[in-house]
């Protein structure tokens, strides 16, 4: 027998939760949503029920709780179930639907086929067991519409902090000449790699590596990027930001995700003490994204 907690799971909360399940190697879980009910988002968790009492299931909702403090918002109530024997490797996969986003991406599961109402879509196929993102967060989304109204055709794009490498594969499915990726958590560099192969993505057209700014100065091997992809959170991006002129050439530009809207005054601050000046913004609910650009009279180098 089998625990099934059903969580709603505000989009805020949404990558943090994969994280800490993951962390805490409970790796039986998946989101369910309809793709035309963006904002209706249910996690599912599977623990065996021999190995969990009432008491471990508490403090494990009292650790995912926690989750909800930074954002200022109430946890929700989760329900648990008693469920009988089941492969729970099969039943997550039936949570996990095409996911079209915009007007030209559809995200497919790796096991799915396209539906006939989606054929003339740029398919991403991506194997969404792992925690990190498949598509449907709000920050990867508003990366992956940013891309489409302004495709990268013929650039080199650098993406830092890849994670599933979903913001790379859609670079060169728009037409980027390559990409190389780079991500802290080998977790992230093994789930680029296998969704780059299940693509069928050459290794010299979608490069990744283990590290972070400096493993993508490596790659990019003394050229610098047309188009920097960063979705990760804004202290990460305030951070990593003083390097960002290594990695991007005077007429490239970068978008900036993985930040709340309350966040982009202070981020937009920073990156103009820099010499960045921020020529687009977009939100979706609290998340937000800025595009970004050298300033003229930044002189940056």
């Amino acid at each position: 027998m089998w625990w099934r907690l059903a969580l709603p799971c505000p989009a805020e909360l949404e990558e943090s939760l994969l994280w800490k399940l993951s962390d805490l190697g409970l790796h039986r879980h998946a989101l369910q949503h309809a793709p035309e009910q963006r904002d209706q988002v249910s996690l599912l968790l599977w623990l065996p029920q021999s190995e969990w009492s009432v008491s471990d299931r508490s403090q494990l909702m009292l650790s995912l709780a926690a989750l909800a403090e930074p954002f200022g918002l109430v946890f929700p109530q989760g329900r648990w179930d008693e469920v009988v024997d089941e492969d729970w490797s099969l039943s997550w996969k039936q949570h996990w639907q095409p996911d079209p986003v915009g007007t030209r991406f559809l995200i497919l599961p790796a096991w799915l086929e396209a539906p006939p109402e989606h054929q003339s879509r740029l398919v991403i196929k991506m194997d969404p067991g792992s925690a990190f993102g498949t598509g449907s967060h709000p920050t990867t989304r508003l990366c992956l519409e940013s891309l489409e109204a302004h495709p990268p055709v013929g650039a080199l794009v650098a993406d830092l902090g890849c994670g599933s490498g979903v913001l790379g594969l859609a670079a060169l499915g728009l037409g980027a000449e390559a990409v190389v990726s780079a991500d802290t958590d080998s977790m992230a560099v093994r789930a680029t790699t296998d969704n780059r192969d299940l693509n069928a993505w050459e290794t010299s057209r979608l490069r990744v590596g283990l590290g972070s700014l400096d493993e993508l100065v490596q790659l990019l091997e003394g050229r610098q990027a047309d188009v920097l992809l960063c979705n990760i959170l804004a202290p990460v991006i305030e951070a990593l930001a003083p390097g960002f002129k290594r990695l991007l050439s005077c007429e490239g530009r970068a978008l900036l995700s993985g930040l709340l809207v309350d966040q982009a005054p202070r981020l937009k601050q920073v990156l103009s003490d820099l010499g960045w000046q921020v020529t687009r913004e977009a939100e979706q609910g609290r998340w937000g994204l800025l595009e970004i650009s050298r300033s003229e009279s930044s002189g940056i180098s």
